[in-house]
C-alpha cells in the first residue's frame, strides 16, 4: 500500500474515438475498488536539540521517543534512517504513544524500515485506533476494504471509516462517500456519497472534489449542475490536483458549465500533462491532432501520446496504433 492511493471509479465512456473527456468519466461508476487517501509522514521533531532530545529518549521519555524517530524519519539532523526511526516509534508506540503505533503500523503496511507484515501493521493500527488516532481508523478500513492482513469485509470497513470520518478525518470522509457511491459494505445511496464527498471537500480533500464534481457532472445523487462541477473540478486543480487540471479542461471542451473554450481548454490539458497527468498528455496530445485550440502539430500530438502510452493510457495506444505508429 502507497501512503496516498487515489480511488478510480469507472462510467461508460463517451463514444469518441479519441476521447477527450475520459478522464472525467472514470471518476464516476459502479464497480469501484478498494479506497485509501491517507497521506501519513512523520511529524519534525521540535526545535529542542537532538543531542537533547536523544537523552531523554534514552531515558525513556515517551514524547522524546517519538520525536527522535521522527527525526530520522525525516533525516532532520542527523542520515534518513528508516530502520532507526522505526525503533524509536516502537519504544513510544510501546509506551501507548497513539501517533507512533500509527506511523509504526504505516511502515510495516509498506516495508518501510521493517519488513512488510500486514498483521503487525492491523495491530498498530487497532492500538492507535483505541487511543483516538482517527487516521489510524482510517487505514483500518483500508485493511479491511483491501483484506490485507485481514479476510475483506466491507461493512467492517464502513465502520472503521464512519469512526474516522466522525472524528475528523477528511480522508475517511472521502472513503465513506466512496463505499455509499459503490454500494460496498452499505446499501448504495449516491445522495449519501454527495453528503460525505462535500464534507471531504470542505477539509480540503482534492480526491472528494473532483467526486463531488462528477455527482453534478453525471446528476447522481444531486440535481445535475454543470456549473457546480466546473466550480468542484477548479477547486481541485488550484489544490493542485493535476487530474483536477483535466477535468477542467474537458469541461471547457464540451462547453459544460463554461463558454466553449479550445484555448482555454488546451491550456489546462497542459498544465495537466505537465504535472504528469496520463490522461491530460493524452487530451493534450488531441488537441494538437485535431488543432483545437493550438496550431495543428503531429510531431508533438504524437509525442504526448507516447507520453500518455509509456504511463498505461489504452486511449493513447490507440491513438498511436490507429496513427501507424
Amino acid at each position: 500500500m502507497t501512503d496516498e492511493t487515489d480511488l478510480q471509479i469507472t462510467l461508460k465512456e463517451r463514444d469518441s474515438s479519441l476521447v477527450l473527456s475520459k478522464a472525467r468519466s472514470d471518476l464516476v461508476a459502479r464497480g469501484r475498488k478498494a479506497a485509501a487517501a491517507v497521506v501519513a509522514r512523520a511529524e519534525p521533531a521540535p526545535p529542542a536539540s537532538l543531542s537533547e532530545t536523544q537523552k531523554l529518549a534514552e531515558q525513556g521519555n515517551a514524547a522524546a521517543q517519538f520525536n527522535l524517530g521522527s527525526a530520522h524519519y525525516n533525516g532532520q539532523g542527523v542520515t534518513q534512517d528508516y530502520a532507526e526511526a522505526a525503533l524509536w516509534y516502537r519504544r513510544a508506540a510501546d509506551q501507548g504513544d497513539a501517533k507512533a503505533q500509527f506511523i509504526l503500523g504505516l511502515m510495516y503496511d509498506n516495508g518501510q524500515g521493517v519488513a512488510q507484515d500486514y498483521n503487525e501493521a492491523i495491530r498498530l493500527y487497532r492500538n492507535a485506533a483505541e487511543n483516538g488516532n482517527a487516521a489510524a481508523m482510517n487505514n483500518l478500513g483500508l485493511m479491511y476494504a483491501g483484506g490485507r492482513g485481514v479476510t475483506r469485509d466491507d461493512a467492517q470497513a464502513v465502520v472503521w471509516y464512519r469512526n474516522a470520518a466522525q472524528n475528523g478525518n477528511a480522508a475517511a470522509m472521502n472513503n465513506l462517500g466512496l463505499m455509499y457511491a459503490g454500494g460496498r459494505g452499505v446499501t448504495r445511496d449516491d445522495a449519501q456519497a454527495v453528503v460525505w464527498y462535500r464534507k471531504a471537500a470542505q477539509n480540503g480533500q482534492p480526491t472528494s472534489m473532483k467526486s463531488l464534481g462528477a455527482m453534478y457532472e453525471f446528476g447522481l445523487g444531486v440535481a445535475q449542475d454543470y456549473a457546480q462541477a466546473v466550480a468542484w473540478y477548479r477547486r481541485a486543480a488550484e489544490s493542485g490536483d493535476p487530474s483536477g487540471m483535466t477535468y477542467v479542461g474537458g469541461m471547457y471542451a464540451d462547453g459544460r458549465g463554461v463558454v466553449q473554450d479550445d484555448a482555454e481548454a488546451a491550456a489546462w490539458y497542459r498544465k495537466a500533462a505537465e504535472e504528469g497527468d496520463p490522461a491530460g498528455m493524452n487530451n493534450l496530445g488531441t488537441m494538437y491532432e485535431r488543432g483545437r485550440g493550438l496550431v495543428k502539430d503531429m510531431a508533438q500530438a504524437l509525442a504526448w501520446y507516447q507520453k500518455a502510452a509509456a504511463l498505461g493510457v489504452e486511449h493513447a495506444k490507440a491513438n498511436l496504433r490507429r496513427l501507424g505508429q
